[in-house]
């Protein structure tokens, strides 16, 4: 689990302040972010978080400041990685019979 503060920097935990740092100290001031994750591995939580903080903060711009903030921040993100805003929807799938895995087949044999 992810239990541990941010503040001690574990591999790959600077992954997590990539939104802070692209858009700057100053547009998070006074934004209060908690997260919290569940399911998947070590990297994928903070791919996660890295992705819940960066769309909060555009939501954030769109409710409650002006639409070309919003923009600025948007357009700042997707530039530097499109995986802050946008989801990978590839997922696992899942076996069915007659085989190994997914996809495959047993192999037949003819004798």
């Amino acid at each position: 689990q992810l239990a541990c503060p941010l503040d001690l920097g574990c591999h790959s935990v600077f992954k997590v302040f990539e939104p802070l740092l692209l858009i700057g100290r100053d547009k998070f001031r006074g934004i209060d972010i908690r997260v919290r994750t569940t399911g998947g591995g070590y990297t994928s939580r903070i791919y996660a978080i890295r992705q819940a903080i960066a769309k909060a903060v555009v939501a954030y711009y769109q409710k409650y400041v002006d639409e070309a903030s919003k923009r600025e921040i948007k357009d700042a993100l997707m530039s530097y990685d499109r995986t802050l805003l946008v989801a990978d929807p590839r997922r696992c799938e899942p076996k069915k019979t007659g085989g190994i895995g997914a996809r495959s087949k047993y192999q037949k044999s003819y004798r």
